[in-house]
């Protein structure tokens, strides 16, 4: 079991070298984009959300 064990670390040891980081240039330019399009997508389910929201009070209390 400790053989197995010691085996697959070894191994992921093994594959982590060839691992190709991202730069830091690359990793802000990556969590700028997920941030922004975070936000457009927020604020556009918000709007949808929020018209939605209107029709059915318009259908409703009519």
């Amino acid at each position: 079991m400790f053989k197995k064990m010691f085996q697959f670390f070894k191994d992921v040891r093994q594959e982590m070298r060839y691992v190709n980081w991202p730069s830091k240039d690359d990793l802000k330019e990556g969590t700028t984009v997920v941030i922004i399009m975070s936000s457009i997508t927020a604020v556009f389910l918000s709007v949808v959300d929020w018209t939605f929201s209107m029709l059915m009070r318009f259908l409703v209390f009519r």
